[in-house]
């Protein structure tokens, strides 16, 4: 059985035992959306295709601090937040325009940009003809730390991808 299916199974399950109670009405679960549906916009890049987005995450080192003379428990606090960097990878393209922006960064100019990641539904809103995202992730003031070139073969047939790596400041998130 797919992950899919499973999800679509249990959802079910759930709508069902929910709806067993009297007087309660029907849970209906949340829909699971495939993470196939993403559009990555690049300041300055006309046409930024992607086939696969990873290392979307942040992360907040605790503090911990001992309270003199309370000896049950060590308060832990938030500290400083890490964002980690961003992978992108696609079919190489003629223009060769993540390989120039690493270029320029590599030559000593900040060429710092926005990043916009958005993910859409699998399930089509009733009676409404525009796609409206689920979420979007703006990465703010990005640049190439790294970019990797495709992997040749005389006798390959696969898609030439190329990757390059993102670091960036923050993450905002809109709905």
């Amino acid at each position: 059985m797919t992950l899919g299916r499973a999800v679509g199974v249990a959802a079910q399950v759930i709508t069902a035992r929910a709806g067993d109670k009297a007087g309660h009405g029907t849970y209906t679960a949340p829909v699971a959306n495939a993470n196939s549906r993403f559009y990555v916009r690049i300041d300055k890049v006309p046409r930024a295709v992607f086939s696969e987005v990873s290392g979307l995450q942040m992360e907040t080192e605790l503090f911990e601090y001992a309270e003199g003379g309370n000896n049950e428990y060590i308060h832990r606090l938030p500290g400083l937040t890490k964002v980690g960097n961003v992978t992108l990878k696609r079919g190489i393209s003629v223009d060769n325009e993540l390989l120039k922006w690493y270029s320029r960064v590599v030559r000593g100019i900040m060429d710092l940009r926005t990043v916009t990641i958005s993910v859409y539904g699998t399930q089509q809103t009733h009676g409404s003809d525009t796609v409206k995202p689920l979420v979007t992730w703006e990465l703010i003031n990005a640049f190439p730390c790294k970019w990797t070139g495709p992997q040749l073969a005389a006798n390959g047939d696969m898609v030439a991808v190329e990757t390059i790596e993102l670091a960036h400041m923050g993450v905002l998130a809109y709905s």
